[in-house]
């Protein structure tokens, strides 16, 4: 898709990630609505986009897991006539063994709030020629990762969600697409993540790289990205040979579990 002229609606806009996609999205042409809970860092983004590609970005602050809130932006959205594009990149991440999860939360926030986002401005997407819809998930959406039980369950259920949705709307204008990044530096992660994936060796990168492998997928609508290398060959063979990962992790687990209780301890 061009973006040029198209006004794109982005959840979680003022974290690290989202506030890389919006000068991504915007240095492509887009308008914006970007939308977070967080109004001072919605406003201060704001302002760094209009200063830089100057347009009628809009910002709205909700709490997209509240029925009211959803409705307010469905009005929101009205108001300026629908949206081109939404991307479901809003997420939380918690890193603990099971026991010290809250499973609620992760999939209250990275499941059930874009399923239901998707739900409620899905037709307003439908009025126009060309629409688009892209749900960010993670590596971890496709591999299930120790520590990550909640994050993992989430990112999977997103997975399966935009896997029927695209099938579901084959035959209309609005494509779905799937974006899976591996780690991130961003505050998302916590002391104790980025310390045993240094000593385990695993690579992140930039919310920049990210941002622009996520531009780069919607102008070429590839319908699934997967970010990082050897994350890539890792979801392919926990697909087909799953043992095979299985012992991999197996021989990371008492790493994994010693940051766990460290991450647990600390909090």
């Amino acid at each position: 898709m061009n973006l040029k002229g198209k006004t794109v609606l982005l959840t979680g806009a003022s974290g690290g990630i989202g506030q890389a996609i919006a000068l991504e999205l915007a240095a492509a042409g887009a308008r914006l609505v970007l939308v977070a809970r967080n109004t001072v860092r919605l406003a201060t983004l704001q302002a760094e986009l209009v200063a830089k590609y100057p347009a009628a970005h809009q910002i709205f602050s909700a709490d997209l897991t509240q029925t009211q809130d959803r409705q307010d932006l469905l009005a929101f959205v009205r108001e300026l006539q629908g949206i081109d594009v939404l991307i479901n990149n809003a997420g939380i991440s918690q890193f603990g063994l099971v026991a010290q999860q809250d499973f609620a939360a992760q999939l209250g926030t990275n499941l059930l709030m874009p399923m239901l986002l998707t739900q409620t401005l899905l037709p307003e997407l439908q009025r126009k020629p060309e629409a688009l819809i892209v749900n960010v998930g993670s590596a971890f959406g496709s591999i299930g990762y120790p520590g990550f039980s909640g994050y993992s369950a989430s990112k999977f259920g997103l997975r399966g969600f935009t896997e029927a949705l695209k099938r579901e709307l084959s035959d209309t204008g609005v494509q779905v697409l799937y974006f899976a990044p591996r780690a991130t530096d961003t505050a998302i992660n916590s002391d104790a993540v980025v310390a045993m994936n240094r000593e385990l060796g695993n690579r992140s990168d930039s919310p920049q790289l990210v941002a622009t492998a996520l531009l780069q997928q919607i102008q070429q609508g590839q319908a699934r990205r997967f970010v990082g290398w050897p994350e890539q060959l890792f979801v392919r063979v926990n697909a087909i040979f799953p043992g095979i990962v299985d012992k991999a992790l197996a021989a990371k687990l008492a790493v994994i579990r010693r940051y766990a209780q460290l991450s647990h301890s600390e909090a």
